[in-house]
């Protein structure tokens, strides 16, 4: 594959919810453009884009994979994004790099969650975009219908610039800038004069159009205000800047699977959308400083280049998917990696159509390829060592739900977990961290398909085995009352004894200014000194496992206040023992109580959504605080619940809201367990204990 100026660069993502044929019309584009010489398909788990194991046993994406495009002296960079929102972590990369997004549609199913959550990540990163209503191959199909629900969600500037041409199954298309229309011939299109009954439909459409590329340059709205029309040339003019900054959504029509419409397409792609030249210029900082600098993607600059997506491979070892932001980045040139402080000698540079790597000598500015064997995260800057500069990082999801993870086999602990952090240097939107709380190895994500395809991965690329289970609430305990409890120890083996002997008082702290709290309150020694630094140890031993079910206990004064000892058989051990007897004895008696966490949780819902979801939080013992309206139709309810409530919460609130709900969570305080669950919890952690011993 040849280099390409910046200029004849398009950078595209293939965005959409998944099902409506992303997948199928990457690889339709590749074949339309001759890189591949026959179309695979998903079912067969042979196309270039869904090449891992786990894609092709699934049926669908899981990663975000590059194939180029040659076509008309163009390079389109495309990239497949997965549609299913447990792999979000894969668009955010992808979305850093684009300057254009095909947003992909069924022609049966219409405006659908992905296709909005599609168009919002466009928003959010400024992306020109333009959409695909695929599938009309298909029955009870309505091109007008989808039309009517972008316009009504999007506004007048989702305008179509294709028509199909349906009669017992989709025939052709008219080309509505052109004035013309096409018919399907087998492989071949044949050129046709724009059918009769579609005339008055096309006709409108153009007025629609033409004032949709007037709206966008101030010129062209006073020529079309003095005269009432453009020329063509001003039509597409208008309509290429209305696209550049968003304020123009071209629709296109056609079928990925059957491949027709995918010429127009590219050809759309090369006509309307930016060149990476065309686009602001990529903002970072000076390394250590706050200082801004910008780079243009122009060749004489210094280079740049963006780290959007890290592959690893157990045998291959990590490749590093770059954009260059700026400058030419050839085989053998030196970078460096800001984020490390080290130097990177480049010594190959490689596109990829799928997992198959072209050689390249050179990325000009703009371009998008990778690298191997570098030493790069997600999200890193390499650049000119003597003109430095750092991009922002990427910014991914945090997760939503966690499973406890533990390996398979015994002994393969380590093979596990160093797994999961290759695994992670591919995939930032999924945690690993120790749980100080319940000794639990959680693995989060953002949802339970997302976790379930990462032990998967574990199996299929390092050998190795991971269990998910559910992980264990940090639950407390706590006393409800004051009493007095006295630990005697004493023991006589023979040459000396051991004897200890204390009074202690227990008592709840009501404020909840501590967790633990230890008052020496002996006169008269009755105690010895050296003895009460034992007793106050073996407390604080106590405290880790309670009475109740063997949880921390908290908000817990202890003081001592009386003991005797011997002068010859006390020790600090046989003070120490005594302690843990007046503990036990004393929470026993003190009105014991199990705590459970409650969570602050804040749910962000469309409107239409709201009941349910307030009906569920309350369902799950949960407290509705308030409610706040949001942009977009939305609304925020605020919630406190408890944390045993919401395991799984992201799959039930996806169901409830068709994806279109999220929530975040943070811990707000301890609560009393209702004695009804209490009881449940405290039987359940006895008889784990009892099957530990």
């Amino acid at each position: 594959m040849k280099q390409y100026e910046t200029q004849k660069i398009r950078n595209i993502g293939l965005l959409g919810h998944g099902g409506q044929g992303k997948t199928t019309l990457a690889e339709a584009m590749l074949y339309t453009s001759g890189a591949i010489d026959r179309m695979g398909r998903i079912e067969d788990g042979n196309t270039i884009t869904d090449f891992d194991a786990e894609e092709q046993k699934r049926g669908f994406s899981i990663s975000a994979a590059l194939a180029p495009v040659e076509w008309k002296d163009h390079k389109i960079n495309v990239i497949d994004v997965p549609g299913y929102f447990d792999m979000v972590g894969e668009v955010a990369g992808p979305m850093r790099v684009i300057e254009g997004a095909v947003i992909v549609l069924g022609a049966a199913a219409g405006l659908d969650v992905g296709a909005e959550k599609a168009w919002g990540n466009c928003e959010a990163y400024s992306v020109a975009r333009l959409f695909f209503v695929n599938q009309l191959d298909r029955e009870n199909v309505s091109y007008s219908r989808v039309l009517d629900e972008l316009k009504a969600k999007y506004g007048s500037g989702v305008v179509p610039i294709a028509w199909p041409i349906l009669d017992g199954g989709f025939k052709g298309y008219v080309d509505i800038l052109g004035g013309k229309a096409y018919l399907f011939e087998g492989k071949a299109v044949k050129e046709t004069a724009i059918p009769d009954d579609l005339a008055d439909t096309i006709s409108e459409i153009r007025d629609g159009i033409t004032e949709a590329a007037a709206g966008s340059d101030e010129e062209l709205m006073e020529k079309f205000f003095e005269e009432g029309t453009l020329t063509g040339e001003e039509i597409i003019k208008g309509l290429r800047e209305g696209v550049a900054n968003g304020t123009v959504v071209p629709v296109l029509c056609g079928s990925a699977l059957e491949n027709k419409g995918t010429a127009a397409l590219l050809d759309t792609l090369i006509g309307f959308i930016p060149s990476p030249g065309e686009t602001t210029p990529a903002r970072g900082v000076v390394p250590g400083t706050d200082k801004e600098v910008t780079r243009s993607a122009q060749d004489d600059q210094p280079l740049s280049a963006f780290v959007f997506k890290t592959v690893a491979d157990p045998f291959v070892g990590r490749l590093s998917f770059i954009k260059v932001m700026s400058g030419t980045l050839a085989a053998g040139a030196a970078a460096e990696n800001v984020a490390a402080g080290k130097n990177e000698k480049i010594n190959h540079v490689y596109t990829m159509v799928g997992k198959r790597q072209l050689e390249l000598d050179a990325l000009r500015a703009g371009d998008i390829g990778a690298l191997s064997k570098i030493n790069a995260n997600t999200g890193d800057t390499l650049c000119d060592p003597a003109d430095k500069i750092q991009y922002p990082p990427v910014a991914f999801p945090e997760p939503c739900i966690s499973f406890a993870v533990m390996a398979a086999k015994q002994g393969e602990e380590d093979k596990v977990f160093s797994g999961l952090a290759r695994l992670q240097e591919e995939d930032p939107s999924f945690t690993i961290r120790k749980s100080a709380e319940t000794g639990d190895t959680l693995l989060s994500g953002q949802g339970e398909l997302h976790l379930t395809i990462i032990t998967s991965k574990l199996m299929n690329k390092f050998r190795t085995q991971a269990v998910l289970t559910d992980p264990k609430i940090p639950y407390r305990e706590t006393i409800r009352k004051t009493v007095n409890a006295q630990g005697r120890h004493k023991k006589q083996t023979g040459g000396h004894g051991q004897f200890g002997d204390v009074w202690i008082e227990f008592s709840p702290i009501v404020d909840g200014s501590a967790d633990f709290e230890f008052v020496d309150r002996v006169v008269g020694g009755v105690v010895p000194r050296q003895y009460i630094p034992a007793v106050e140890k073996g407390l604080r031993e106590c405290i880790t496992r309670g009475v109740l079910a063997g949880y921390p206990v908290v908000n817990l004064r202890c003081a001592l206040y009386d003991g005797s000892y011997h002068p010859v058989d006390s020790s600090e051990m046989a003070f120490k023992i005594a302690a843990h007897l007046a503990f036990k004895k004393g929470c026993a008696d003190a009105s014991p109580a199990l705590l459970e966490p409650i969570d602050r949780v804040a749910v962000l819902v469309p409107d239409e959504s709201m009941g349910d979801v307030i009906g569920d939080l309350n369902r799950r013992r949960g407290r509705i605080m308030g409610m706040n309206p949001k942009p977009g139709g939305l609304q925020e309810v605020l919630a406190e619940v408890p944390e045993a409530e919401m395991f799984k919460y992201a799959t039930d609130l996806r169901s409830m809201t068709q994806a279109r709900g999220s929530f975040t969570m943070t811990l707000e305080r301890y609560e009393e367990v209702p004695p009804n669950i209490a009881q449940k919890v405290i039987e359940k952690a006895k008889k784990d204990l009892e099957e530990e011993e």
